[in-house]
């Protein structure tokens, strides 16, 4: 089969207020079939501790994306030229059942692995990240992850449930998901119950990066660090929008001061350039806290810049 390059819709074609709110204005496919990689969004909230909301994540992201041009003028990236890329629509979850939501989208993403594409996902609370990484272990065994967060995750329960927004990256250890030696955790911060709360990680074998050790200064140095530890293999990117701070990014479920900034941001996804990324998330935009539209503008460019690191994307 020919690959088709799909290019988003221009604004000289249609005003940027006008058309289907596909996610970068890319044309709405049916399946995965012959694409390199995909959009994908994942509408779940009833696994959030705290504010909902996320469930309208991915409308919302997909509307905030329609300023953004295909080629990045920054990087060269132009991953329109190179790749085949569209945006497939949800994944139809049980609203009212988390286990069985968890079931489905685990479902989904193998059926969208067979494909062999490079799966880009608009959450949706944190959740989500566990069935798509067992899907992918399916697929490419072991994982290496770069996981920005302002929380770890780790929580062995919730008011005893084992599987919530807070315990995804505990359950993917204990279900032999990811290679621990290949993990880095950034932007984490604010109180915990104890210290065990961001030590775990490390017992893991987790580089931890508090988000105090990114205060005022460039994370183009950590990302020199970042690559070295995680390189090696296939690497999964979840990027949880609380890990940036609330004055950037206000519109989530457990928003904590003193986080990252979007120039970080940008450096963190932007420094992941050169490895094996088979799959990306954005996580936790929740559009009923976010009264401007900023969180969800912010979350559609991380997306575009983490499609302009895949593997096999074009610079010029």
């Amino acid at each position: 089969m020919e690959k088709i390059l799909h290019q988003p819709l221009g604004g000289n074609e249609m005003p940027r207020f006008g058309g289907i709110a596909t996610m970068l204005r890319l044309p709405h496919l049916q399946s995965a079939e012959g694409l390199d990689a995909a959009f994908i969004g994942v509408p779940l909230d009833i696994g959030t501790s705290l504010r909902s909301g996320t469930r309208f994540g991915p409308r919302q992201i997909r509307a905030e994306s329609v300023m953004i041009r295909p080629y990045n003028m920054a990087t060269g990236a132009a991953p329109f030229d190179s790749l085949s890329v569209a945006d497939i629509g949800d994944v139809a979850i049980n609203t009212f059942n988390l286990l069985d939501a968890v079931r489905i989208i685990e479902e989904a993403y193998d059926e969208i692995l067979e494909h062999n594409i490079i799966p880009l996902t608009l959450g949706g609370d944190h959740t989500i990240t566990l069935p798509i990484l067992r899907a992918l272990h399916k697929k490419h065994g072991k994982i290496g992850l770069v996981h920005i967060d302002a929380h770890a995750d780790v929580n062995d329960h919730m008011f005893g449930e084992k599987i919530a927004h807070g315990t995804t990256f505990r359950r993917a250890v204990e279900e032999g998901l990811l290679d621990c030696d290949r993990v880095v955790q950034i932007g984490l911060r604010a109180q915990g119950y104890t210290a065990d709360d961001f030590n775990w990680s490390r017992r893991q074998g987790f580089r931890v990066v508090q988000a105090e050790e990114c205060w005022h200064k460039s994370l183009e140095p950590l990302m020199a660090e970042v690559r070295e530890k995680v390189g090696g293999g296939p690497v999964y990117l979840s990027f949880d929008i609380d890990g940036i701070d609330p004055a950037w990014a206000p519109g989530t479920g457990t928003p904590e001061i003193g986080g990252l900034t979007t120039i970080q941001a940008m450096e963190i996804i932007r420094g992941c350039h050169g490895l094996d990324l088979i799959g990306c998330d954005l996580v936790e935009v929740s559009p009923p806290y976010d009264t401007t539209g900023n969180t969800s503008l912010l979350g559609a460019n991380l997306l575009f810049e983490m499609l302009c690191v895949l593997p096999g994307v074009v610079r010029r």
